[in-house]
């Protein structure tokens, strides 16, 4: 018996990086999963890679700043799995460091809708299924931005810290539902999403990456997944409304 036999998971931004890890490791645990992402061929090469291994996954295009396509998600879950157990919110963006004198519209504007908005829709999506059933766990990827300042743009920051905020006001009210709602604060991780910086802020960029040398090394997608397959199994039961910092020590310093 695996930590998740049985359970039906959703992982959005699951083409790649994080998201990856974390469907393939919940698969590996008997979960079956929903891999949500734009990027369908990222979603269908992560489920190839879970079926290969004898795991049960299905891949959807998402658009997780889209109502509609959030519903479609969660049906494809119920039509193709008959329940909803578990919901990670991982799809994000990051913001090329933009300080807040230098920060566009445009940038704010896209970040708080991928990284923060969509965590809401999602979540209001599946919260009443999990109130009939009295069950349900929910895991946010936040960051090492949303819990310290320096550690990114200001978009990215108040994007991240709005998905710790969500994640303690979830975990307060719906705890005695029996919902759980935590999330995880990456460090530095090398995936697509930081392969994505280009044409970094360069104030910005200066003022995020002051300290790093305090860091012992980067971490790694599976470390992370680590963590996501903790919260959202039985393990973690008396677990609820914590952010989980995964940087080291680096936050420590």
């Amino acid at each position: 018996m695996g930590r998740l036999t049985n359970q039906v998971a959703i992982v959005t931004g699951a083409g790649g990086g994080i998201g990856r890890a974390i469907s393939e490791l919940y698969a590996k645990e008997g979960a079956k999963v929903v891999v949500a992402d734009l990027n369908i061929e990222g979603a269908e090469e992560t489920v190839a890679g879970i079926t290969a291994n004898g795991g049960q996954a299905i891949a959807i295009k998402t658009n997780v700043t889209d109502d509609a396509d959030i519903e479609a998600m969660v049906n494809a879950a119920l039509e193709t799995y008959g329940s909803l157990d578990i919901l990670v919110n991982n799809a994000g963006i990051i913001d090329n460091m933009y300080a807040a004198a230098n920060v566009p519209d445009d940038v704010w504007d896209r970040v708080l809708e991928i990284n923060t908005k969509s965590v809401m829709r999602t979540m209001r999506k599946v919260l009443p299924i999990f109130e009939e059933k009295k069950a349900g766990v929910i895991v946010n990827m936040a960051s090492l931005s949303g819990v310290q300042g320096g550690r990114g743009g200001l978009a990215y920051t108040a994007s991240k810290f709005a998905v710790v905020g969500m994640t303690k006001n979830v975990a307060s009210h719906y705890s005695p539902l029996g919902i759980r709602c935590n999330a995880i604060a990456p460090g530095s991780i090398p995936t697509n999403i930081t392969a994505s910086l280009t044409n970094a802020d360069k104030f910005g960029m200066e003022r995020a990456i002051a300290g790093t040398n305090l860091m012992t090394r980067a971490g790694t997608k599976e470390e992370i997944a680590n963590i996501a397959l903790f919260l959202a199994s039985s393990e973690s039961s008396f677990v609820n409304g914590v952010v989980i910092a995964a940087d080291g020590g680096w936050s420590a310093y």
